[in-house]
């Protein structure tokens, strides 16, 4: 006499729900990672099905988009189905447009916001990270502005958070040795002691 059920096929997976916001570069993060979902979502609301194997993501209760799960290598889990058409939905946030704002403070930014759009795969992948900057430099003054870009790009400092970093710690106003200046010291041999 048989009182046990049989096990299921699959085996048990925890899931952790949570809603999120769809960015305006239609990427939802989740844990430091982003996942693409139709580019027609973006600024809704989406629910969040994560699993220690993959990422599900829904809408008004119809999954709309499932990536495998990313714990390392690049950021952006980016679905080509997902992307629109020439990746601007929203003509209003183009490339051009951000590089336009940091052209408006100064080369330094501007130089910032174009090394920022260069180093993601699209550069609609950057313009969260470009609308940080806007509001990281909106109440600085242009020329500290110039400062904390100009030290970003020299030591590829092109995140949000090492951007907020270098403002926070006043990075921006210590001087950067340079590799040219010879130090005059006794101890010194010079070329000829070689010789």
């Amino acid at each position: 006499m048989s009182v046990l059920a049989s096990l299921p096929d699959a085996d048990y997976q925890f899931a952790e729900w949570r809603v999120a916001r769809v960015s305006l570069d239609y990427h939802v993060e989740i844990d430091g990672f982003f996942y693409s979902v139709p580019h027609g979502l973006i600024r809704e609301q989406v629910d969040v099905r994560a699993t220690t194997r993959t990422i599900e993501l829904f809408h008004r209760g119809s999954r709309v988009a499932a990536h495998q799960r990313r714990y390392g290598g690049r950021r952006h889990g980016t679905d080509p189905d997902h992307m629109p058409s020439a990746h601007r939905r929203y003509a209003e946030w183009t490339p051009e447009r951000f590089r336009r704002w940091g052209r408006s403070i100064g080369l330094n930014t501007e130089g910032l916001v174009l090394a920022i759009l260069a180093n993601r795969p699209h550069p609609e992948q950057g313009f969260r990270t470009c609308l940080g900057v806007l509001r990281l430099f909106k109440d600085l003054d242009p020329e500290r502005a110039e400062l904390i870009a100009a030290r970003a790009v020299a030591v590829r400092a092109l995140t949000y958070k090492s951007i907020a970093s270098i403002i926070a710690n006043k990075l921006d106003r210590s001087a950067r040795p340079t590799d040219d200046v010879v130090v005059d010291h006794p101890n010194l041999r010079g070329p000829g002691y070689f010789h």
